[in-house]
C-alpha cells in the first residue's frame, strides 16, 4: 500500500494551481455531502443488519479506516470532515425529505461544476481519471492543504513538493 506522501504527492501533481485547489477546497466538500446523501439507503432490508443501518455508513466505515490505516493523525481529521459532512448530507436530506435525492444531485453536479473549472486552470485532467483512488484521495487532499495552510504538517508538504513540484504562483 502506497504511503501518505505518495497518495497526496501523486494527487498534487494534478493539482499545481492554486486557483484549481481553491475550487477543491468548495467542490470536494459538495461532492462528499451529496454522495453521503444519495447513499443514504437503508439497509435494514438485509435481515442481518441493524435497524438505521444505510449504504452511507458502511462507505464511510470503509473510507474512515483506509484513512486511519494510512495515518493516524491525518485519519483523525478525516473522521472530523466526514462527521461534518455527513451532518451536512443528513441535513440536506430532511431538508426536503421528497426530494432530497434532487437536492444532493443538484449539489453533486454544482461541485464536479467546481471542480471542471479548477481544472480549466490547471491544464489537466482530475486525477481520478487516471488513477480511481484519486476519488479517496481528493478529499485526504483538501483536508491536508488546509493543514499546510494553517502552518501545519510543514514536512510532508515539503515531501509532496518534492515529488510534485511547487504549488505555482499565479499572476
Amino acid at each position: 500500500m502506497r504511503s501518505l506522501s505518495e497518495h497526496l504527492s501523486l494527487y498534487a501533481q494534478y493539482h499545481r494551481d492554486p486557483r484549481n485547489i481553491y475550487t477543491h477546497f468548495a467542490g470536494i466538500p459538495l461532492i462528499v455531502i451529496s454522495v453521503i446523501a444519495l447513499l443514504a439507503i437503508p439497509l435494514n432490508w438485509l435481515a442481518v443488519m441493524p435497524a438505521g443501518l444505510m449504504v452511507a455508513d458502511v462507505v464511510l466505515l470503509l473510507a474512515a479506516l483506509f484513512y486511519l490505516r494510512l495515518d493516524l493523525r491525518f485519519g483523525a481529521l478525516m473522521l472530523v470532515f466526514l462527521a461534518i459532512c455527513y451532518w451536512l448530507a443528513m441535513q440536506l436530506i430532511a431538508w426536503a425529505p421528497a426530494y432530497g435525492w434532487v437536492n444532493a444531485l443538484a449539489v453533486f453536479v454544482l461541485g464536479w461544476g467546481l471542480q471542471f473549472i479548477g481544472h480549466y486552470y490547471e491544464g489537466k485532467k482530475p486525477a481520478f481519471i487516471d488513477d480511481l483512488s484519486g476519488l479517496v484521495i481528493g478529499p485526504l487532499f483538501i483536508v491536508a492543504e488546509w493543514c499546510f495552510l494553517c502552518g501545519f504538517a510543514k514536512s510532508l508538504e515539503a515531501d509532496i513538493n518534492a515529488a510534485a513540484g511547487p504549488v505555482r504562483v499565479v499572476k
